[in-house]
């Protein structure tokens, strides 16, 4: 009998920042929730990679954002009782978000994640804050390959695990995975994201 292969992943460094940033700046960048945000098309790009690069940065304090091989495809994972930002960071989002695009966007995004933070579950569990695949490697299943590792990782910890799809389109692979909806959030411009949940395996 044949064995399968691992997924190929290893846990980023803080050497994979850039290489992150890039992949999660154009994985994101045509979103139905994190494109409008940053509605000026011509500056998204950069204007969202502040954004992005604060979120990995910080969440390198934990052994959690895994990525392929080349950082083709990066998932930033929230440990249990882990949390995205340092309190200092949370503190200072609004003034790199006003720096980064301006205060009306800074204002908007503010709001989105108070109303994301206010959906997260009581219980510990693991937290999918991102998961993104460069435009250059879509297609290729690495995403769902990446996610399937990862979750194999939550599984022999005998934990949770909860993530908020902000594309309907992704919501039947979380499904395949094992991921049910939760709930559902809907944001100022009328986007709807679901919340899912994945129990304990």
């Amino acid at each position: 009998m044949r064995t399968q292969r691992a997924f190929p992943a290893r846990s980023a460094t803080p050497a994979d920042v850039d290489a992150i940033v890039d992949t999660l700046t154009t994985a994101f960048f045509r979103d139905p929730l994190w494109g409008p945000a940053f509605p000026d098309e011509q500056r998204r790009a950069v204007q969202a990679a502040a954004m992005w690069r604060q979120c990995v940065t910080s969440a390198l304090r934990y052994p959690w954002t895994l990525v392929t091989p080349g950082v083709e495809a990066a998932a930033v994972w929230i440990p249990p009782g882990g949390t995205e930002l340092t309190p200092q960071e949370e503190d200072g989002l609004g003034a790199l978000l006003t720096t980064a695009a301006g205060p009306d966007v800074a204002k908007s995004i503010l709001e989105i994640y108070d109303q994301l933070d206010a959906a997260h579950p009581d219980e510990p569990c693991f937290y999918l804050s991102l998961l993104g695949v460069h435009d250059d490697h879509r297609g290729k299943g690495l995403g769902m390959g990446l996610l399937a590792e990862c979750l194999a990782r939550v599984d022999a910890l005998g934990a949770p695990a909860y993530l908020e799809s902000s594309n309907p389109a992704n919501i039947d692979r979380y499904q395949s995975v094992g991921f049910a909806p939760r709930d559902t959030i809907t944001i100022a411009t009328g986007h709807v994201v679901t919340t899912m949940w994945r129990p304990a395996r």
